[in-house]
């Protein structure tokens, strides 16, 4: 195998395919390899760690076909402390590879990539279309809301829920829920499917966001495939039936507050402040006529706070954790926002007019401070 590529060219398509380069040390040292394949015109960058698979097109001059498998780690770290400049790469029959960048020159042990773990071949009979933008979007407000515990393992992802020309986004951990929901450009069969949020926090970073660029998404009995410019991202689903979230969706309130979101996010910035890591203890709101009363008494010190807005409905005291009130409100682009609460016990809601979004906290509960 020869290649002459450009260093660029290289270091994008490392980063890219290295998100699915075995982070844990295996008995199976192929996962922490990337896979290079030259043929038919094509040169090709693969890893996959069984869980999560990536495979991406590489630009540059093919000057012998072949195959090897190179330790990413190694691999990446070379190519990317070279010169900048054209960088060739050559095997030899025993997977030998050397790489010379102007007057640099590197020889790696490599592998046949005979044990390499393929994609499962992408049926692509059942799909849906959407733009770069809107998908990287619906996961940057979302994915904040996914477990990070693996005791339950459909916690870990996000439900697609597509029913027609709809389709919901959800993620929720226990204590707070968020939705997105977006239309598509046409009909679809319904469909719903769990994904795993470490496969789409690694998209989200693939994507360019770009409103007039596509991912078409195939759905497989196993897997779901992502395909988006020159890159292929097959990741395992999760299994399972997921939280039906509309048991705790209600239109009954007592208190509808509207408020700018920017105050509130500041307000709750700095009472996190006084918050150590790992501390549960809530900000507790009292809501009037016309202000919300921030309050928090902390070891480190204490604040009140006072943030002008409207209400409709009861007064009312009521206590979060102001953590999961600030990763919402950061991902809400709305200058005003509503929030919707029953009484002190029950879950508040943060949604949009339109229903684009709706977040949902549950209070926890507080003493008087």
């Amino acid at each position: 195998m020869k290649i002459v590529c450009s260093k660029s060219d290289l270091v994008s398509s490392i980063s890219i395919v290295s998100k699915a380069v075995s982070s844990n040390k295996t008995s199976m040292s192929i996962l922490e390899c990337i896979l290079i394949e030259v043929s038919n015109g094509i040169i090709k960058f693969t890893a996959n760690d069984k869980e999560l698979g990536i495979e991406t097109r590489v630009t540059g001059k093919i000057e012998e076909n072949g195959v090897v498998a190179l330790d990413a780690n190694i691999f990446g770290n070379v190519i990317r402390n070279l010169p900048d400049g054209d960088i060739t790469i050559k095997t030899d029959s025993s997977y030998k590879t050397s790489i010379t960048c102007m007057k640099a020159k590197f020889d790696l042990p490599g592998r046949s990539g005979e044990d390499f773990s393929n994609l499962p071949k992408v049926e692509k009979n059942d799909s849906i279309t959407i733009s770069q933008y809107t998908l990287k979007e619906v996961i940057r407000q979302t994915i904040f809301a996914i477990s990070s515990n693996d005791n339950n393992k459909l916690l870990t992802g996000e439900l697609f829920d597509i029913k027609g020309d709809k389709m919901r986004v959800v993620a929720l951990d226990g204590h707070r829920v968020a939705i997105r929901n977006i239309e598509l450009r046409q009909s679809y069969d319904d469909k719903k499917v769990v994904i795993p949020g470490k496969t789409l926090n690694e998209i989200s970073k693939i994507l360019s966001g770009e409103i007039e660029k596509e991912v078409n998404i195939y759905f497989m009995a196993n897997h779901i495939v992502f395909e988006f410019d020159q890159t292929v991202i097959v990741s395992r689903i999760i299994e399972g039936e997921f939280f039906d979230v509309d048991k705790m969706l209600k239109d009954s309130y007592v208190t509808k507050i509207d408020i700018n979101k920017k105050s509130l996010q500041e307000t709750i910035e700095r009472a996190i402040l006084l918050i150590k890591d790992n501390d549960k203890k809530p900000v507790v709101i009292g809501i009037n006529d016309t202000t919300m009363e921030f309050k928090i008494k902390s070891t480190i010190g204490s604040m009140d706070e006072f943030v002008d807005m409207e209400k409709t409905g009861e007064d009312i005291v009521i206590g979060f954790n102001p953590k999961f009130v600030l990763e919402a409100l950061r991902v809400i682009d709305d200058e005003k926002i509503n929030i919707y609460m029953l009484d002190s016990r029950a879950p508040a809601f943060i949604k949009d007019d339109a229903g684009k979004y709706i977040y949902v906290i549950l209070p926890i509960n507080f003493n008087t401070v």
